[in-house]
C-alpha cells in the first residue's frame, strides 16, 4: 500500500478537524492500480472508496458506501472495522454514503461485492489508525511503541499500566503520517470476525427506528399512485378522474410518461394528502388504454419460439471444447431434453417506493436504493442537472435483489415532483411490482448427452432466451456471457467433449438481474441434466457425480452430503446440507 504525503497546512487547511478527528479513507488517483491511503478528508480533491472518523469523544464513524438490503453489510463491515482498529461495536456509528461515484467509487450492491471488494482495504485501513493512534499515544509517554498495546477503544502502556482513550489521541495522531505498512492480526487472534455475534441493525429494526424508504417524511410532502399501462409499450388514450377527484385528499390527477429501456411506459398519476388517499382515488380511476401498433404475446408464446430456436439454430458458440457433435450423431446410448424456466417477478419484501424533491436548482431524493452512483448520473442526464446539485440518500432496504438497482422508480418519483412542484413520495403496490418488472428472464435449455460404458462422452447445451448481456439493444452476434454459468469448472477437466450455445432470443419485455442472475436457472438446467444422465448410465446420481467433480473438496462435500441422508445429524453433515445444493444451485428437493 502506497502512502500519500500531505503538509500538515494541507490538512488543516482541507479538513476542517483540526485537532478534533483522526479521519481515513482510501485515495484512487485516476487509473492506478494500487490503493493510496491518506490521512485527511478533503472530500473536494480526494477520491474515498470507504472512510471512518473518529472523534474526540473515541466515537467511530462509519460511513457506509453500499446498501443494507438485508445481506448484512451494516453489520459485517464496521466488524471488519472494529476487528483491526481495537474498538467494540457499540462504540462504531454506521451512516449511509449519498450517491457519489467520485468519493466512493463503485456503490452498485450486487455480486457479493462489498465484503470482496473492500475486506482488505479495510483491515489494513483500520489497523493503519491503530498503530497511528498507538504512536501518538507513545510520544505522549515518550516511551517507545512496542511496549504499547490497543484494546477497546483505548491505547494501554503495558509496563505502566496507564491508558488513553482514542478521543484523547486523536488530535495528535491527525498530525502524523500513516505508516506505510502494517501488521495484520493472525486469524487466530480475531475477536470479531468468524463470530458470532449480535446485528446492529437488530434492534432498530425490531423497535421501529430503522428508516426505511417508506418511513421518510418531508414537511409539505405529498403522496402518488401510478395507474401504470399492464402492456409496455401500451399508451394512454384517454382517463375520466372525475370520481378519484371526489375522493377525500386527493389533490390532482395527471398523466405521466417515461423511458424504460428503450420503450415508454405510460400511466395516469393521482396525488393526494397520504398513500391511502392516492391508492383510493387510482381505484375510482376510469382509463381507456390504447394497446395498439404491438404485437400482443402471451407466456405459452415465448416457450414455444424458444423450442422451435432450441430445435433449428445451433446459436452462437460460447465454449467448446472436443467435438461433441460428432460424438453424438455416432452415439447409441443418448438423451435430448428441453428445461424451462419462468420469468421471475423480484417480489421484495418491500414494495417499490421513492421520495423525490425536485427544485429548480437542486434535486434530492431518498429511498431503498441498491445503486446509488447510477441513480445518480441518471437523474443527472435526464434532467441537466449538474452532479453536485443532485443528491441521492440511501435509506435501508428490505430486500433488493437487483431490482431496486433499476432507474426507473427514483426517475418516476422526480418527474412526478417537478410536474407538482413539491415533495412527493411515490409507493407501489404490490400488484404494479409484480405486473410491470423488470422480471428475471424465462429461459429454455436444451440438453444433449451421450454415455459409453457408463461415462459421460459428450454434453452439449443451447439456451435460449432475453440476455441481460444487452438488455438496452440487440445482441449484435455475440453470445450471452453467462450461458455457462452454473457449470462447474471440474467438469471440464473430466469430460472431453462440451459445447454451450446460446441462441438469441429477442423481446421487449423488461429483464434483468435477479439474485444469482443466470447460475439460479442455468444450474437447474445443468444439473437436471446431470442427473438424468446417471438415470441413463444406470449409477446412483452422487456417485455418478464423483467421477467428474475429482476435487478433495467436492468429495469430501459428497461424502458429507451421503452421511446425512443415511441419518448421521451431526454438525458438519447439518452444515453440507445448505453448502452443497447452494454450490450446485439446486433446491433441497431436488436430492
Amino acid at each position: 500500500m502506497e502512502t500519500k504525503a500531505i503538509s500538515r497546512r494541507n490538512f488543516l487547511r482541507v479538513s476542517g478537524l483540526a485537532g478534533t478527528a483522526l479521519c481515513l479513507g482510501f485515495y484512487f488517483p485516476a487509473n492506478a492500480k494500487k490503493e493510496q491511503l491518506i490521512s485527511a478528508a478533503d472530500q473536494s480533491a480526494f477520491e474515498f472508496n470507504a472512510w471512518m472518523r473518529i472523534d474526540t469523544n473515541g466515537k467511530v464513524t462509519l460511513t457506509d458506501h453500499r446498501a443494507e438490503m438485508g445481506q448484512g453489510s451494516y453489520q459485517s463491515v464496521p466488524q471488519i472495522i472494529a476487528e483491526e482498529l481495537e474498538v467494540d461495536l457499540k462504540d462504531i456509528d454506521v451512516i449511509f454514503a449519498i450517491g457519489d461515484p467520485t468519493k466512493y467509487g463503485s456503490q452498485i450492491t450486487g455480486g457479493s461485492s462489498t465484503i470482496r471488494g473492500s475486506y482488505k482495504k479495510l483491515l489494513k485501513l483500520s489497523a493503519t489508525a491503530r498503530e497511528m493512534l498507538i504512536t501518538a499515544a507513545a510520544n505522549k509517554w515518550n516511551v517507545p511503541a512496542s511496549e504499547c498495546y490497543a484494546e477497546s477503544g483505548h491505547v494501554i502502556h503495558k509496563p505502566s499500566g496507564k491508558k488513553f482513550n482514542y478521543g484523547e489521541l486523536v488530535a495528535d495522531a491527525s498530525k502524523l503520517s500513516p505508516p506505510k505498512e502494517v501488521k495484520l492480526k493472525n486469524i487466530s487472534e480475531y475477536k470479531l470476525i468468524r463470530k458470532p455475534l449480535q446485528r446492529l441493525d437488530t434492534p432498530m429494526k425490531t423497535n421501529g427506528g430503522a428508516i426505511f424508504g417508506l418511513d421518510k417524511k418531508l414537511p409539505g410532502m405529498l403522496y402518488a399512485s401510478v395507474e401504470r399501462n399492464p402492456r409496455l409499450r401500451g399508451k394512454v388514450k384517454s382517463f375520466d378522474d372525475s370520481a378519484a377527484l371526489k375522493v377525500p385528499g386527493v389533490k390532482r390527477v395527471f398523466k405521466i410518461q417515461m423511458m424504460v429501456f428503450n420503450t415508454t411506459r405510460d400511466g395516469v398519476v393521482v396525488i393526494a394528502d397520504s398513500t391511502w388517499a392516492a391508492m383510493q382515488g387510482r381505484k375510482a380511476l376510469h382509463v381507456e388504454w390504447d394497446d395498439t401498433g404491438f404485437e400482443h404475446v402471451n407466456t405459452s408464446d415465448i416457450y414455444k419460439a424458444h423450442e422451435e430456436l432450441l430445435k433449428k439454430e445451433e446459436g452462437l458458440f460460447l465454449k467448446k471444447q472436443g467435438d461433441p457433435d460428432s460424438i453424438l450423431t455416432q452415439a447409441t446410448k443418448k438423451i435430448d431434453v428441453i428445461y424451462q424456466t419462468p420469468y421471475q417477478s423480484h417480489a421484495a419484501m418491500e414494495p417499490l417506493n421513492c421520495v423525490a424533491h425536485y427544485q429548480p436548482d437542486k434535486i434530492e431524493i431518498w429511498g431503498p436504493i441498491q445503486a446509488p452512483d447510477w441513480v445518480l448520473g441518471n437523474i443527472t442526464s435526464k434532467f441537466n442537472m449538474p452532479k453536485e446539485k443532485v443528491i441521492v440518500n440511501m435509506t435501508f432496504l428490505g430486500g433488493g435483489f437487483g431490482r431496486k438497482a433499476f432507474l426507473d422508480y427514483p426517475y418516476e418519483a422526480v418527474l412526478i415532483s417537478k410536474e407538482i412542484g413539491a415533495p412527493v413520495q411515490v409507493v407501489w403496490s404490490r400488484e404494479d411490482d409484480i405486473k410491470q418488472g423488470p422480471y428475471r428472464a424465462g429461459i429454455s435449455y436444451r440438453g444433449q448427452g451421450a454415455i459409453e460404458n457408463g461415462d459421460i462422452t459428450a454434453l452439449k447445451f443451447k439456451m435460449a432466451g432475453q440476455n441481460i448481456d444487452h438488455w438496452n439493444g440487440p445482441a449484435r452476434g455475440k453470445a450471452n456471457g453467462s450461458t455457462s454459468e452454473g457449470f462447474l469448472k471440474p467438469y471440464y477437466d473430466s469430460i472431453k467433449n462440451i459445447s454451450f450455445a446460446d441462441v438469441p432470443y429477442e423481446m421487449p419485455l423488461p429483464n434483468m438481474w435477479w439474485r444469482s442472475v443466470y447460475a439460479s436457472t442455468n444450474g437447474f438446467a445443468y444439473e437436471s441434466f446431470m442427473n438424468e444422465m446417471a438415470v441413463l448410465a444406470g449409477q446412483d446420481q452422487l456417485d455418478f457425480r464423483r467421477k467428474y467433480l475429482k476435487d478433495e473438496r467436492w468429495q469430501q462435500l459428497i461424502t458429507d452430503w451421503r452421511e446425512f441422508r443415511a441419518g448421521n445429524q451431526g454438525k458438519r453433515t447439518r452444515d453440507t446440507v445448505w453448502r452443497l445444493p447452494n454450490v450446485l444451485k439446486l433446491p433441497l428437493g431436488m436430492w
